[in-house]
């Protein structure tokens, strides 16, 4: 997947946003101002958000990705033209769900249903 498809992906998620908070061309990626996903300006890839430290060790043991700089060790830094189109998504919708589901119940119910 390109940079263009993982973004249009993202913003097909419900109450998902795009900003560049730190300027210089990043893409952050929020669902009620938290972030699930980044493309950074200067390293390539995508920063997606695992469910915890051992799962993101795994990932990286496995040649899925690397730890994501400047994240917590939760995080994982991905090639996405380096993975199948259906395997990325599954990546970015985990994270997603995972935000999603830390966030308020009350905010969880404004979002409506996700596929």
């Amino acid at each position: 997947m390109t940079r263009d498809d993982v973004n249009a992906y993202c913003a097909s998620l419900p109450g998902a946003e795009v900003s560049d908070p730190w300027g210089g061309g990043h893409d952050a990626w929020k669902v009620c101002g938290k972030m699930f996903a980044c493309f950074g300006s200067v390293t390539p890839g995508v920063s997606l958000k695992t469910e915890s430290i051992d799962t993101a060790e795994l990932l990286i043991e496995q040649g899925v990705g690397v730890k994501a700089p400047y994240f917590h060790r939760s995080w994982i830094l991905i090639q996405p033209e380096d993975l199948p189109e259906d395997e990325m998504k599954s990546r970015l919708k985990q994270s997603y769900l995972i935000v999603r589901k830390g966030l308020t119940k009350k905010l969880q119910a404004t979002l409506g249903e996700i596929e």
